[in-house]
């Protein structure tokens, strides 16, 4: 012991030298298959200290340790190195290797060596340690009949990374990492692997960023704006109301004539329905007793509820009770004309119950070859994102509720921080409410959360701290770093200093889903493969297509289209005698112009940079 009460660790090349042949000389015969380190000299719960002479092996922070416990192989990874030598030396004679014990490898009753988490034993001081192998790294890795494989391991780049699949869903997953770092390829691959692995799972991602629609090949069903069919009636109170006042405050007296009239109208469409299918008109059904809620998804007509509105106003005396009821209409009819919500008020005046149809659609509940969709979201209007996004995650887990998980589903969420903020007071606080759920009970249902983002110190702690596998890449914000390493041990806490190095594609993934905290490489995708805005780079600009006038009108046409406009003709510029007048303007259809974006785009994309 050294003065202090502290062990005194040895000092000379020699006393170590003596320990480890010692050691070697025992029963362990098959150590000498690895390559030697040490020996054990201090043991503290999971933690284990090493000394190692220096010079005679190369270790260092990350590598992965095997510790001869008698009859067992102990599995550990190196956390911290530092150097001590003896008093006055020049060079230091023995390095000190504080290791983590993770885990150990044991044999089942037909004899076969099997990798498992935890320690049945911890190691003595003098056991002897050494560099894991790459049989030991291959073992640990293997994994089993569920599990897949994304990526190559950075120790050694000939061994796969594998990740339980079930275990990863199970408990949910989160991928972090700075734009640029191959987050987006990451996931595409995470998301292939759950597809290729569990053909029962249903996945549902919400694209931020229109980048995966070619991810996944004729496996994605796309839904955009476009062709996305998410009738109003479907929005709950809060979420309808969002949609009403584009996000901002809304009036009070007008959320009161709302809730009052909202219940009777779908009451009004039941009765109407009824009286359809009731020849003999037998069945009467009062729409003010219908028994429905703000809240209860059944269809309702946009008319009879503005009809119910104007007759409430037309009984006001009341002048500013009368413009609040003026004021709510306008809301309403402005939103039913605007082309850019056709996708929730295209079929408002018309009805028809298709709730089933547009859950069998959105969570590919008959896949058809397709059991992932992707729902782009870059071309909805701004103010109404939220909305939407808190709709189809209350929905997923309502389904998943309703059906007693009978359709297990994942639902991924990209720009997560967007939807769940840390701060209470930013974003759309039912969206958040609608994502905790998942990541609180979604699991008893059947229905799985992924999320992504770049700035987890951004999103909410209690979300995050459901996913208990994390996949965490190049982060450069301290603040993010710090929240990561308060969510993880001790052991992956030092693993976390990588990260502000990482390369592009290089992930430290930990948790449920790999048997032990792992830094790895992603499994680079085939160009057609990657996610669109991953290939795109400035320098491949043309500017012979950049120049052409048709390509400049195809990019005004499908803005404007997109916000409803149509299509203005053209002034024709008085030309010169000798030329001929220009031709009478052809109407450009937004699809065919959209079309045609799209092919050059991919020209300039084949091109790439330095292409003439």
């Amino acid at each position: 012991m050294g003065e202090d009460g502290a062990p005194a660790w040895p000092t000379s090349r020699q006393r170590v030298f003596r320990v480890i042949n010692i050691a070697q000389g025992s029963s362990q015969g098959d150590f000498h298959s690895a390559q030697s380190l040490g020996v054990i000299l201090g043991v503290r719960g999971g933690h284990a200290r090493v000394a190692i002479p220096v010079g005679e092996a190369r270790a260092t922070v990350g590598d992965f340790v095997r510790i001869y416990a008698g009859s067992r192989r102990l599995i550990g990874m190196i956390t911290e190195m530092e150097t001590q030598g003896a008093s006055g030396a020049a060079v230091p004679e023995t390095a000190i290797a504080s290791i983590d014990v993770m885990g150990e490898i044991v044999q089942d009753a037909q004899g076969r060596d099997h990798f498992r988490r935890g320690v049945s034993a911890h190691p003595a001081i003098g056991d002897a340690a050494g560099v894991a192998t790459r049989q030991d790294l291959r073992l640990i890795h293997e994994g089993d009949a569920d599990s897949a494989t994304i990526g190559a391991l950075h120790h050694d780049e000939a061994i796969p990374a594998r990740i339980s699949i079930s275990d990863m869903l199970n408990k949910h997953f989160a991928v972090l990492g700075s734009t640029g770092v191959g987050k987006s390829s990451g996931v595409a691959v995470i998301l292939n692997a759950v597809l290729d692995t569990a053909p029962n799972v249903r996945v549902f991602l919400l694209d931020g960023h229109n980048e995966f629609a070619r991810c996944f090949g004729a496996r994605a069903n796309i839904v955009h704006p476009r062709n996305l069919k998410l009738p109003f009636w479907l929005f709950n109170f809060e979420e309808f109301v969002d949609v009403v006042y584009g996000g901002r405050p809304a009036v009070e007296e007008e959320l009161e004539i709302l809730s009052e009239h909202i219940p009777v109208a779908k009451g009004m469409y039941l009765a109407q329905r009824a009286s359809q299918s009731d020849r003999f008109g037998l069945r009467k059904i009062d729409p003010r007793r219908a028994g429905f809620t703000v809240d209860t998804p059944v269809p309702y007509l946009l008319a009879d509820l503005v009809n119910l509105i104007d007759e409430r106003m037309g009984k006001l005396e009341n002048r500013a009770t009368r413009m609040h009821c003026h004021r709510l209409i306008a809301r309403l009819e402005a939103l039913r004309s605007d082309p850019r919500y056709g996708f929730m008020f295209e079929n408002a005046n018309v009805g028809g119950d298709t709730m089933a149809e547009i859950l069998t659609h959105l969570f590919r509940l008959e896949p058809n070859g397709q059991p992932i969709t992707v729902m782009q979201l870059a071309g909805l209007p701004t103010e109404v994102t939220d909305a939407v996004v808190c709709v189809v995650a209350r929905m997923a887990f309502d389904f998943g509720l309703w059906s007693d998980g009978a359709a297990p589903m994942l639902f991924v969420c990209e720009e997560a921080h967007r939807y769940a903020p840390a701060d209470r007071g930013a974003g759309f606080a039912p969206t958040r409410r609608a994502l905790m759920r998942i990541a609180k009970e979604g699991r008893k249902y059947g229905v799985y959360l992924g999320l992504v983002t770049q700035r987890p110190g951004e999103l909410d702690p209690t979300i995050i701290s459901q996913c208990n596998t994390l996949f965490a890449m190049r982060l450069a914000n301290e603040r993010d770093q710090e929240l990561l390493r308060s969510a993880v041990t001790d052991a992956v806490a030092n693993l976390l200093d990588f990260i502000p190095s990482l390369g592009t594609r290089e992930v430290v993934a930990f948790g449920e889903g790999l048997p032990l905290p792992t830094r790895l490489r992603f499994t680079e995708l085939p160009a057609e493969r990657l996610p669109r805005s991953e290939t795109f780079r400035l320098e491949g600009w043309d500017e012979e297509v950049g120049a052409e006038r048709g390509f400049v009108r195809q990019v005004v046409e499908r803005w404007r289209g997109a916000a409803g406009g149509g299509r203005l003709v053209e002034d024709a510029a008085p030309a010169p005698e000798s030329v001929a007048p220009p031709a009478k303007p052809t109407p450009v259809d937004v699809h065919s112009a959209s079309a045609r974006l799209d092919q050059l785009r991919a020209q300039i994309l084949k091109r790439g940079p330095g292409a003439s």
